[in-house]
């Protein structure tokens, strides 16, 4: 069965506080280290310039983990270079960003290639760490051999998308917090046919939560088939 993909957004962003780790708790507490905390002596943690590289198929939080690195340090008042498939350069480095987060490198072109060696050079000049994420393990990506090696001599982590009891479990309780009751029918509906991918699945029940109180309806498959006709 076709599963549907909703292109949509986190309603609040990626954070920490939202990232259901499962499988991946070692990878998000070297993710919490890794943007450490303001103190009164120190209000700008110190990082180290070791490299981080976050590998696993999609919907497994790596971009989460990334976003969610980037929300850290701008509550502390710093900034971070974004690199991603989709940005056009050139685009130099910027010697006030605190790091460099590089996501989605597997599909980077020549060009973002290029972008993302340079930076890299420059992290280590700057001693900036760089937080980087793909699908692949660092042997396996098909990138020019300097960047590729740069991305492997770090920190690494495997990260693996939550079961579907886990994901069942997440989606329940967060269900609960809200108020809400999700029947097995209505579960089992959602699991089946939507995109899997935890932070969509939020956003799903964010979107039918808000659906169901504007139509004065509880949530049924009814109900989650009428707010997609009529999205």
């Amino acid at each position: 069965m076709q599963q549907i993909a909703l292109d949509i957004g986190l309603a609040n962003g990626p954070t920490i506080a939202n990232f259901c780790a499962g499988p991946n708790a070692a990878a998000l507490r070297h993710i919490e280290l890794w943007i450490g905390a303001p103190t009164h002596n120190a209000p700008a943690p110190s990082r180290s310039p070791v490299p981080t590289y976050l590998w696993g198929p999609s919907g497994s939080g790596k971009s989460h983990l990334l976003k969610a690195a980037g929300e850290g340090l701008r509550e502390q008042g710093a900034c971070a270079g974004w690199l991603d498939a989709h940005t056009q350069g050139p685009c130099e480095f910027d010697g006030r960003w605190a790091a460099v987060l590089m996501d989605d490198v597997h599909l980077y072109t020549a060009e973002q290639q290029q972008i993302a060696f340079n930076w890299f050079v420059n992290a280590q000049s700057h001693q900036r760490p760089v937080l980087a994420a793909g699908i692949w393990a660092p042997v396996d990506l098909k990138l020019r051999d300097d960047l590729r090696t740069r991305l492997g001599w770090g920190h690494i982590f495997a990260l693996h998308p939550l079961s579907e009891p886990e994901r069942r479990a997440v989606l329940r309780q967060s269900a609960d917090a809200r108020g809400v009751f999700l029947s097995d029918d209505v579960m089992d509906f959602i699991l089946t046919r939507f995109s899997r991918d935890l932070g969509s699945l939020m956003e799903l029940l964010n979107m039918l939560d808000g659906y169901a109180l504007q139509t004065q309806r509880a949530i049924s498959i009814p109900l989650i088939k009428s707010m997609l006709e009529n999205s």
